[in-house]
């Protein structure tokens, strides 16, 4: 069937914010997807509330609205920009969710839009646990015994008749958001309620648990005639108990017998034609390890994560192809862009072993439980290629950036092999080193296979490694022996501990013999027909596929996996360096490992390296290449990271370099240009030890902020306020030595700003001063963020940009840098700190001003200036609107994690209103983050007494806008003597759990909760009223100033009622 000329204008809907179990595929899946309509001369209309994204470009689609993912918005756009489709398949739950709605309102039909890529009955059939599992059945595919329930007491009676433990998932949700897996009536009560209300349709599927089965995935294709392909299968190493997400997964399988294989690609086609799906849908199965039964777990009739990680896998574009699949085209009628002759009826051939490894954010929330289940707790992720499963895994542990580089942990090193045999009973981010530690232990596999149900194929790989780590360390500086190792994917930075080698003459040994790696080209056809794909993964062989051409060559390093403070916003600033450097003439070379990522789409750059970031990884591609140099400023601090031990291996480096790198992140150096140029910062101190810590505080005076040198994201950062906090904090938050000096900072409060410049060596250009809502003490990543300033002075703004442009210039910033500042009550200018690098509001900055600042920086960085780029301005022109960043934060998915914003980052991703009131922003802004801003309800109070004068004319609003108020005791004592009709909750701590039951009830609308620092025990009861609000959905708020903002909000959009003669 050729296209469907009838379509000629689509709105393609995103998916939002970075969310746990909804990342960056779906930036890449999108700009794919309005990349593919565009050629095809389609209109495209874009819809997403993410501005840390490529797809909302203004280029990437003919008009973009970076607006909220609400059932209004899009009811809105579509009676404005009068689409005739919309493809829903793209932003991943989201975009479906909101596509449903509208299609159940019968609003698509009533104004004349459809939905394209996959109806409504198709999404209704895979999503609906009713439905699904009829149509299952009616085609006679196995799914386990289940039981859809809409109340807590038909869930209990079905577990009783199948017996615990069982599975819960909800309808309609995310990366098993609200589901779990319940061993007892108890746990089936908790997770049932909390599913229930999570559920768009108040639906939960109760099944029967078959943990301890294989996972396995097949991602497959259909077109409009019938005609389906599989692009590839995977297989996840940790058994079925584990969410998907959360799993090493390998592609191809590796342990399926050829029947195997072949019943369950029979199955995966057969449910994808009864479906109708048409485009890309991924099929989960669990399969009985001791026989041939095999049941269905769930189908996503969508581009998911697995998409992104099977078009990364094997090189075909899932997402182009289900997009043209959506207008029309047949698989036997789009071209292979890979091969330029095959056609995308062809399915994909693998010679190589692709290894997935999540990414989680454990470092960040030490007090969070680290078990894995059914729910997803990574927050990104790493993908590997090797010929051998032995060579993906370990590259795979040195891609992960956690401080270890094998399967070797040395957290293990004095347990038992009893302990070690308890502990890895349970799925935890950490049970491979584990298991790695009993196989050094001399410890039967058998015996580990029986605890953990992973495949003895699987085990015998781990042993492989561990077996040759003894024949490595036994033959130190064996050149043979090193070769060896290598092919096995060993890494310097192992051997060189093993033989007492430093990373650095590891890789000089290994120079002066020869010894480096060939790299192999990814073609989706193993090299049946004869093509050229510039993307390439290295292994220890003997024929190199990467042919190196004689054009000038630039280097750029990307941001590895997504994780807490390190997101897809860096992501944005590395594919919009590699598109300037192409427009420039060079040849443009990424090494990255993110599969979900635009960067790592072979068309982006000239050359992709799916590498890790390490020393020596970046080391092998810049022997063979040869660049004129390599970019390291717009890879986050994973790139900042590895300049100074590139740099002195030869390589290099332009833009910002590893002298002023040194200047703004070492204290030392930092604080001597601060006196220098007469800039006043917090008096701090560096530490080396505990009593040294102890003795700053005393002098610097309480409270004080405690932060390890060079961090990423406010990681392990605090405000202490006595010295037995700060005693405890440097004895268990952070190893405290002379390599690892830590920062006691003077804690001001005032109110934080932030600036993106980017400076050419001799002038400074500052597109804009961004103004967060929330005071010192908050990380910026966690606060509301707003452009232009709302609240500060012209003085104190030309003091701002005096400080910007004498950093820059005396730093020796080349390219963009960000600074952070406190204005305290006296109109004084403090700077926090400068990061030499591109930052996380680099994309909503640019977006807001509508200055490329990413274009710009990178052609400054390749020697351009500012001048003659056309910028002489050092200040740019103020909008005359009001722009918002809003934090998303996914508190829900990991127990245990505390939602008091404090200095540590705990956002996973960001949204963004803009409206010409500012009140309006906020609200768009809000709402943007999945908050439920609602006008009317119950608010409850628990507040410390210092800040109880602060809150009582807030809570005055809340009492005139109608809510009603509840309190803790002492709250509410304080808030009726002051005239304010209050009901007091007891709480825990005195015997009683009111306060939860109301908020699981979702009686209450909003929770305001402020501590005091010097009582920081995480375990009172506030801890618990934070957690129970997280998990039951109810919005809750720890600084007073977000609060404000709220009413601020709610004032606008709700009518007030007085008597006519009030005024």
């Amino acid at each position: 069937m050729p296209r469907d000329n009838s379509i000629k204008k689509v709105l393609v809907i995103g998916s939002g914010p970075i969310v746990i179990g909804q990342a960056a595929e779906f930036d890449y899946a999108g700009t794919q997807a309005c990349r593919s309509l565009k050629e095809e001369g389609i209109e495209v209309v874009l819809l997403n509330s993410n501005p840390a994204t490529i797809m909302t470009d203004k280029d990437i689609a003919d008009r973009v609205y970076i607006e909220p993912l609400t059932v209004e918005v899009v009811e809105q756009l579509i009676k404005k920009e009068k689409p005739d489709s919309v493809l829903p398949t793209l932003g991943g739950q989201a975009g479906l969710n909101l596509a449903m709605e509208l299609e159940e309102a019968g609003f698509l039909k009533e104004n004349g839009v459809r939905l394209i890529g996959t109806t409504s009955e198709t999404i209704k059939k895979a999503e609906d646990r009713l439905e699904f599992k009829a149509t299952m059945e009616k085609i006679g595919e196995p799914v386990a015994a289940s039981l859809v329930v809409e109340n807590v007491e038909d869930g209990l009676a079905f577990a009783n008749k199948i017996g615990y433990p069982v599975v819960l998932r909800p309808a309609y949700t995310l990366g098993g958001s609200g589901g779990g897996i319940a061993h007892d009536s108890e746990q089936l009560v908790e997770i049932l309620e909390n599913g229930l209300r999570l559920s768009r349709v108040g639906q939960v599927l109760v099944e029967r648990c078959i943990a301890g089965w294989k996972e396995i995935e097949y991602e497959v294709m259909r077109d409009g005639n019938g005609n389906c392909i599989t692009v590839c299968n995977m297989e996840n190493i940790d058994p079925v108990g584990v969410h998907t997400g959360d799993s090493i997964v390998v592609a191809p399988s590796q342990t399926l017998s050829d029947k195997e294989y072949q019943m369950l690609r029979s199955s995966a086609l057969n449910i994808i034609s009864e479906l109708g799906i048409t485009g890309g849908c991924n099929v989960q199965y669990a399969l009985n390890p001791d026989s041939f039964e095999y049941c269905v777990i769930e189908v996503n009739p969508r581009v998911s994560r697995s998409s992104a990680l099977a078009s990364k896998a094997t090189g075909y574009p899932i997402a182009k192809v289900a997009t043209r699949i959506a207008i029309g085209y047949t698989l036997d009628e789009i071209i292979n862009q890979v091969t330029g002759k095959t056609y995308a009826c062809f399915e994909p051939a693998i010679d190589y072993l692709v290894l997935k490894f999540p990414k989680w954010a454990f470092d960040k929330f030490v007090y969070a439980k680290r078990t894995l289940g059914t729910q997803m707790k990574a927050t990104g992720e790493v993908m590997s290629i090797g010929r051998t499963m032995e060579e993906s895994l370990l590259k795979a542990m040195r891609s992960l950036e956690t401080g270890v580089c094998h399967i070797y942990h040395k957290k293990f090193e004095d347990w038992t092999n009893d302990r070690l045999l308890e502990y890895i009973a349970e799925p935890t981010d950490d049970r491979l080193y584990a298991i790695a530690q009993l196989i050094r232990g001399g410890v039967d596999l058998v015996l580990i296979y029986n605890r953990t149900k992973i495949d003895m194929f699987f085990l015998e790989k781990f042993k492989n490694i561990v077996e040759f780590e003894r024949v490595v360390e036994a033959a130190p500086m064996d050149i043979e022996v090193l070769r060896e190792a290598k092919r096995m994917g060993f890494s310097d930075k192992f051997i060189g501990q093993l033989w007492g080698v430093s990373q650095h003459d590891m890789y000089l040994l290994r120079e002066k013999n020869g010894i480096f790696p060939v790299y192999k080209m990814i073609d989706t056809c193993a090299s049946e027909f004869s093509s050229y794909v510039p993307y390439f993964y290295s292994t220890y062989e003997d024929e190199n596929e990467s042919l190196v051409s004689d054009k000038e060559k630039i280097v750029v390093l990307g941001s590895g996996p997504i994780r807490i403070g390190q997101g897809v916003e860096f992501d944005y600033s590395t594919v919009h360096a590699i598109w300037s450097i192409r427009e420039a003439g060079y040849e443009a070379i990424i090494i990255n490992n993110n599969p979900e990522t635009v960067s790592t789409d072979y068309t982006t750059s000239d050359k992709l390296y799916f590498e890790p970031l390490m020393v020596e990884d970046v080391m092998n591609v810049i022997h063979l290449e040869k660049p004129k140099a390599i970019v390291v400023s717009l890879g986050g601090q994973t790139a900042i990271n590895l300049a100074e031990p590139l740099s002195r291996l030869g390589v290099p480096i332009i833009g910002t370099d590893c002298e002023a790198i040194r200047n703004a992140e070492d204290r030392g150096c930092f604080e001597t240009i601060m006196e220098e140029l007469r800039i006043p910062q917090p008096e701090a101190e560096a530490v080396t030890d505990i009593e040294s810590g102890v003795k700053a505080a005393a002098r610097i005076g309480y409270p004080v902020l405690v932060r390890p040198s060079y961090v990423l994201g406010g990681r392990a950062m605090q405000i202490v306020s006595n010295e037995e906090r700060l005693r405890h904090y440097l004895q268990t938050a952070v190893e405290v030595n002379d390599d690892s000096p830590v920062l006691v900072d003077r804690y001001i409060m005032g109110k934080e700003l932030e600036v993106d410049a980017i400076c050419d060596g001799k002038d400074v250009f500052i597109p804009g001063i961004m103004e967060h809502v929330e005071r010192t003490g908050i990380h910026s990543g966690d606060s509301i963020s707003v452009y232009p300033t709302f609240s500060v002075s012209q003085k104190a703004k030309d003091k701002i940009i005096d400080y910007t442009v004498k950093l820059g210039l005396r730093i020796g910033i080349i390219g963009l840098y960000n600074i952070q500042f406190i204005l305290d009550g006296n109109d004084e200018v403090y700077v926090i700190e400068v990061n030499p690098r591109s930052s996380r509001t680099v994309p909503f900055l640019s977006k807001s001003t509508g200055v490329p600042m990413a274009h710009i920086a990178t052609q400054v960085i390749l020697g351009k200036t500012l001048k003659e780029l056309g910028v002489t301005e050092v200040y740019g022109k103020e909008k005359k609107r009001w722009y918002v960043k809003a934090p998303a934060f996914s508190f829900a998915k990991i127990r245990g994690m505390d939602s008091y914003l404090s200095p540590e980052m705990k956002s996973t991703g960001e949204a963004i209103g803009y409206d010409d009131k500012l009140t309006r922003a906020l609200y768009k802004a809000l709402q943007a983050t999945g908050m439920n801003v609602c006008n009317y309800g119950t608010i409850f109070v628990t507040i410390a007494d210092h800040d109880k004068e602060q809150a009582l004319p807030l809570v005055r609003r809340f009492y005139d806008l109608g809510f009603n108020v509840e309190a803790t005791t002492g709250t509410a004592e304080f808030l009726r003597e002051h005239g304010i009709r209050t009901r007091t909750r007891r709480k825990l701590s005195e015997g009683s759990s009111e306060i939860i039951d109301a908020l699981r009830q979702g009686h209450v609308s909003y929770v305001i909760n402020t501590i005091d620092i010097n009582q920081h025990n995480t375990r009172l009861d506030g801890y618990e009223i934070r957690r129970t609000a997280v998990e039951n959905n109810v919005t809750i708020f720890t600084a007073l100033e977000t609060v404000q903002v709220l009413l601020d909000v709610l004032e606008e959009i709700t009518f007030g009622v007085s008597t006519i003669d009030a005024k």
